[in-house]
């Protein structure tokens, strides 16, 4: 028997893959010179190096829109990171592209969000207005080139150049405003074009079952929605009664039309634009990967019922208000006492600046590990 190596595995890209596909071989590599892994491809092993750091253990107790202690079934950063990925594989397959680059890119997307989700992220833009602010795709970027510490020779987790760039650059609007590094105004990989589509269609389905479970809204209300009420025509059609089981059957069908209208109108737009290989996706001038008008009409309707009716709901704006005084608060109290940081964060205050030290802690935070630290710094008769 003859093991399938590294090698073997960048032949059958090669062979395989579509060709305008980015092939693990063809990588711009590491900003710090590595030997490669003898059995894995540069993206397996750039996935790996995300599923094992610190960063994205953390996800588990990450708001996605419930924070964790509001229950067990309801998703988490790293239960949506999970299934983003996988929808995210079915569409890279599907396409004839990398599937490990964008299962790497899906599963460390989300690293760099605060505690407390998007809320948290809003308030520390605020605190760290006059001090270059806060976006989580640029603290993802950030956690895997410097804060992550798991190597001797270099900081960060030293990915190939296409996962930084795809990490920077996934959002449609993110080209011109990359860093000089990741060739700003050029659209990036095929791979890293998905990441978006895919994300919203994993929170846009989840948030849906979510919803329905916690009682924010109701199945009268949403059937406003055209995509939810034609899944839900459809599933009644065939005599599903159990309304958990109508549920996940509903949500499954809008997951699978979406990434069906995202593949049709994917494959016309590159056969439009005539790409045979990576630098034409690049050079082509706009992206590729996208719906059809009808369907982000479709898309944007669900969207706009969940800002409404779930997002806006009190229960997640009580939540969101607290959780915005409580990350104020720790903000300020570190930056009144540095030496209430843990002493590896200290060490780096001289490179880095007080505000943005205090900044990578905070958002390195779990939701429970944040209120945890609040109580140990107001509570009078919690222990330090």
């Amino acid at each position: 028997m003859q093991l399938v190596d590294r090698k073997g595995q960048e032949d059958w890209e090669e062979r395989h893959l579509a060709p305008y596909a980015m092939r693990s071989a063809r990588s711009r590599g590491r900003r710090y010179p590595e030997d490669e892994h003898p059995l894995r491809t540069r993206y397996q092993r750039d996935r790996d190096r995300v599923i094992h750091s610190s960063s994205f253990r953390r996800l588990e107790y990450k708001t996605q829109v419930f924070v964790n202690h509001e229950g067990d079934n309801y998703r988490t950063r790293l239960t949506h990171s999970l299934e983003a990925a996988q929808i995210g594989r079915t569409v890279a397959r599907a396409l004839g592209l990398n599937e490990e680059l964008v299962e790497c890119l899906v599963l460390g997307h989300d690293l760099g969000h605060t505690p407390f989700g998007h809320s948290g992220e809003k308030v520390m833009d605020e605190l760290m207005r006059d001090h270059g602010g806060f976006e989580h795709n640029r603290q993802t970027l950030r956690i895997l080139e410097v804060l992550e510490v798991r190597y001797p020779d270099f900081p960060g987790l030293n990915l190939t150049w296409e996962v930084r760039e795809g990490i920077i650059k996934h959002k449609p609007d993110s080209d011109a405003q990359a860093p000089s590094e990741y060739a700003p105004g050029e659209a990036p990989t095929l791979e890293a074009q998905l990441v978006d589509f895919v994300d919203e269609i994993a929170y846009n389905n989840h948030d849906v079952d979510d919803g329905l479970t916690s009682g924010m809204f109701t199945v009268e209300q949403i059937r406003g929605v055209r995509l939810f009420r034609e899944a839900h025509d459809a599933i009644l059609a065939r005599g599903v009664q159990d309304m958990r089981i109508v549920r996940h059957q509903v949500v499954r069908h809008i997951i699978n039309r979406c990434t069906q209208a995202l593949l049709e109108t994917t494959v016309g737009e590159i056969a439009r634009a005539g790409v045979s290989t990576v630098e034409d996706v690049r050079k082509v001038g706009r992206r590729l990967v996208a719906y059809s008008s009808e369907m982000a009409a479709l898309v944007r309707e669900l969207k706009e019922f969940l800002f409404r009716d779930m997002y806006r709901h009190y229960r997640v704006v009580r939540m969101g208000d607290k959780a915005g005084r409580l990350l104020k608060d720790l903000f300020q109290s570190y930056v009144s006492e540095p030496l209430q940081l843990p002493p590896r964060f200290q060490e780096r205050i001289p490179k880095d600046g007080l505000e943005r030290v205090v900044c990578d802690y905070i958002a390195g935070m779990t939701d429970r590990f944040a209120m945890d630290e609040h109580r140990k710094l107001f509570d009078p008769l919690v222990r330090v």
